[in-house]
């Protein structure tokens, strides 16, 4: 409640404006969401009531938004579909179930303040799945669409294949309704965005229809959705018996992640354009909370809505009471309008939900990462497909594993390049040596990367793959941000390496808190607090007087100032002369 300060009279009634605006556009949304997830239709509706009131309270976002939403009502229907049918009663108890599982699972992380949990989603991983999820929401209202008798929860592979087999069993009067609802959607959506395009390709949907079965004799085979309850939103109360636990166990963090993800994703989308800071802690408790409470009032698992988040903010609201109000009007708005649902046909349902499928593909995304990054490329089309060939909460997991495991082997695998003075800088300055030859007893490299356990074999398979073996290894340490257990061994077993091979380890700029673990371990002691250094320079000008000298007399390069200073037999011509002009002026 750290916002209520900036209630004011004025932004009250702003706030109020917002919520009725959120509330009418949830009633079509509610009862779509609902239709995805398996749920009655009212279902839909009352997740958007109290979960979005409790929300509002108890989170830090000013703007964000709860309540049922399409990703999450897809994957409760990916996980629950196979242990009874979608919209019995056995149906909905266990989606109770989950939800409370959920809630008092988010509850828990935020209190033990895991909000950076979230971070471990990748924004790829999230594109892949909400592009899957879009087709399998198309396919599975194909039915609806159209009228081919397609069995209800058919897999994706299934549903393609029944659509080619029964292609000519369409019914002509449900597909004139889809497509003319997805067609004045689209238009309303284009021309008049600030019109609730949902409402208004409902309307025509539902008019249509109305009209098909008045002009003609025969069955239309238009059915429509049913009245719905004009009521509060019920008491109700989960399932906790271990069978039914043992049953939901496994996709609750699947779920968890999932819902979690959105609502911190959106809640600081939204930040970002009001300018307030997000906790993300805060967030967790907030959406524990809303579960928690909603599964004891008959509410599927809710978190935030990115449609109803954003137009919250369009529409004027300061702070969270616009939220907890769009769920006060929503329950006045069912009393009054629920039994207008018994006309509302299936066929405009499913058009509307062909929209919201296509909105859910994030086109420019997909483009921005096919054009910058092979491995996010890989992530977003790896988790696409098994978000339509798996079920989803496998989708999610794989996606956050291919993650990791391909930010390991960037990790694991640091850049070891060779520097050496630039001969035609001024001053010298350390470069890439890409062709320029190192010095024969100093070797000096960068490493950009952490050196803990995984990364050790990569770091040492490039030191040994350069050129001659120097007995003196310089390391410019600025990019080893985290040195463990493993990496602190490599460097103090280096160090002793090269002092018995009469040559030594020395550190450039290394950062205070690898210098601390080196320190607390004793490694700084096989190492040599001497053998630290600000920089190269300094580094050269102390190890220059180790150096062999008659190996330095007779060597060809000056790749060090210092060499010059060297007394040398024959004195040969520099490896890098000076650049002078070849003709004289005029």
């Amino acid at each position: 409640m750290q916002w209520w300060h900036r209630v004011t009279p004025t932004t009250l009634k702003a706030d109020l404006l917002a919520g009725l605006t959120g509330a009418i556009v949830v009633l079509p949304q509610g009862v779509a969401f609902a239709a995805i997830a398996g749920m009655p239709p009212v279902y839909g509706l009352y997740a958007g009531m109290i979960p979005a009131i409790v929300a509002a309270l108890f989170g830090s976002s000013w703007h964000l938004v709860s309540g049922p939403t399409t990703a999450a009502s897809i994957v409760l229907f990916s996980l629950l579909s196979a242990y009874a049918e979608p919209g019995s009663t056995a149906y909905v108890q266990l989606a109770l179930t989950m939800t409370f599982l959920v809630g008092l699972t988010q509850l828990g992380l935020g209190l033990v303040r895991m909000g950076t949990l979230v971070n471990f989603i990748s924004h790829s991983v999230v594109i892949g799945f909400t592009s899957g999820a879009a087709l399998l929401i198309a396919t599975n209202q194909v039915r609806n669409f159209s009228g081919i008798p397609i069995p209800r929860g058919s897999e994706f592979s299934q549903t393609l294949s029944l659509i080619i087999e029964r292609g000519s069993e369409i019914n002509p009067h449900i597909l004139m309704v889809s497509v003319t609802t997805l067609l004045v959607g689209v238009l309303c959506r284009t021309f008049l965005p600030r019109i609730p395009y949902m409402i208004v390709a409902l309307g025509a949907g539902t008019l249509l229809a109305w009209a098909i079965d008045d002009w003609i004799d025969i069955p239309s085979g238009i059915t429509r959705v049913g009245a719905l309850p004009a009521s509060l939103p019920p008491l109700s109360m989960p399932d906790f018996s271990l069978s039914t636990l043992r049953i939901l166990a496994p996709g609750v963090i699947a779920v968890t992640m999932l819902a979690l993800t959105e609502a911190i994703s959106i809640a600081r989308a939204m930040a970002l354009r009001s300018g307030q800071r997000i906790d993300a802690d805060q967030e967790f408790i907030a959406q524990g909370l809303s579960n928690l409470v909603g599964s004891f009032f008959s509410a599927y698992v809710a978190t935030g809505s990115f449609n109803r988040s954003g137009l919250n903010y369009e529409s004027g609201a300061y702070t969270p009471i616009a939220a907890a109000s769009s769920g006060l009007f929503l329950i006045v708005l069912v009393t009054l309008v629920a039994p207008l649902a018994s006309h509302l046909p299936n066929a405009a349902m499913a058009g509307v939900l062909f929209l919201v499928a296509w909105g859910l593909i994030d086109r420019h995304h997909i483009r921005q990462t096919l054009r910058t990054s092979r491995s996010e490329t890989v992530i977003m089309a790896a988790t696409f497909l098994a978000t339509l060939f798996f079920n989803l909460e496998f989708a999610i997991l794989f996606g956050i594993m291919l993650s990791l495991g391909i930010y390991l082997a960037r990790t694991s695998h640091p850049h070891v390049v060779a520097r050496v003075p630039d001969p035609d800088h001024p001053r010298r300055r350390f470069t890439t040596a890409l062709e320029m030859p190192e010095c024969p007893q100093i070797r000096i490299v960068r490493v950009d990367g952490s050196l803990f356990f995984a990364a050790i074999g990569a770091v040492q398979a490039q030191l040994d793959a350069m050129t001659t073996p120097q007995v003196h290894l310089v390391i410019v340490a600025p990019g080893i941000n985290f040195i463990d257990l493993s990496g602190a061994e490599f460097l103090a077993l280096e160090a002793t390496k090269r002092r018995d091979a009469q040559g030594g380890l020395y550190l450039v700029r290394l950062k205070e808190t690898p210098y601390a673990l080196l320190e607390r371990g004793k490694y700084l002691a096989t190492i040599g607090t001497e053998n630290l250094f600000r920089s190269e320079n300094d580094a050269i000008q102390a190890i220059f007087p180790r150096l062999d000298r008659e190996q330095c007399r007779h060597c060809p390069l000056l790749i060090f100032r210092e060499c010059a200073q060297v007394d040398k037999i024959n004195t040969p011509e520099p490896a890098f002369p000076s650049k002078v002009a070849l003709f004289p002026r005029g």
